[in-house]
């Protein structure tokens, strides 16, 4: 929560606690055979580590990916997420079909939440939304419901974004 609450307010501090509850995180889902959410944590310390020198002491100042990104990233998540399912299916992983969506997604939202894109908190929502179902299904309880709070952390998120988003410049043509 204190992670998330910091990138709400777009720190770098929270990249640190990022970094520990990823490890923490990644023990726990290995424990539970969710192998790819697990190794998904690895990303996120690699992640917390690009994000802590990458944003930098300031602010940050977020903008929005254009819809031509959008779609390039849609359908390369789509792709990803297709071509990974099997792949955990076959290590026995119980649930590779959230599973594996809650990776590629997460992976595509924590690159995009580095990079300052406010579209990023989108993506989180929909990404723990099936997170909040994957982990109930599993009886992991907390991690449900620390999920179904992240969905709000989210919205508030983009919204918190939004409002510091770097103006558009457009060009005046004579």
């Amino acid at each position: 929560f204190i992670g998330i609450g910091l990138a709400i307010r777009g720190t770098r501090w929270a990249w640190p606690f990022y970094f520990l509850s990823s490890a923490l995180y990644g023990w726990l889902l290995w424990e539970y055979a969710l192998y790819g959410t697990a190794a998904l944590q690895l990303v996120f310390i690699a992640a917390a580590i690009w994000g802590w020198f990458g944003w930098g002491p300031k602010s940050i100042v977020p903008s929005t990916v254009s819809n031509r990104t959008r779609l390039i990233l849609l359908i390369g998540s789509l792709a990803a997420w297709l071509a990974l399912v099997p792949v955990l299916a076959a290590i026995g992983d119980p649930a590779p079909w959230p599973d594996t969506f809650v990776f590629v997604g997460s992976v595509v939202a924590q690159v995009l939440m580095v990079r300052e894109y406010a579209d990023s908190w989108v993506l989180w929502i929909v990404v723990n939304v099936v997170g909040a179902v994957l982990y109930a299904t599993q009886n992991l309880w907390f991690t449900s419901l620390f999920y179904a709070v992240l969905i709000i952390m989210a919205v508030i998120g983009f919204r918190s974004w939004l409002a510091k988003r770097a103006p558009r410049v457009t060009s005046v043509s004579a």
